[in-house]
């Protein structure tokens, strides 16, 4: 089973990528606006990992397959990536 981590890149996006992944480009990437920042300063990365809990089980239930634990997805918090 694969793992994934959201992390927070050095530009301020959040990001979904494979733990075990070094390089490359992440699987999926959230830019907030400036304003989404200042209207939710601590909650963006809640924000932005529900978004992508919800595209991972809309890609399950797409594919067919239930995605109801989304656990395998670990919130890195404010872990930055270059």
């Amino acid at each position: 089973m694969a793992v994934f981590e959201i992390v927070e890149l050095s530009d301020g996006d959040i990001a979904l990528k494979r733990s075990d992944e070094v390089e490359g480009e992440p699987l999926v990437r959230i830019t907030f606006s400036g304003d989404a920042k200042t209207s939710f300063p601590q909650q963006h990365l809640e924000i932005a990992k529900a978004m992508i809990e919800a595209g991972v089980r809309k890609v399950g239930e797409l594919s067919g397959v239930e995605v109801e634990d989304t656990s395998a997805i670990a919130q890195v918090g404010q872990r930055i990536v270059h």
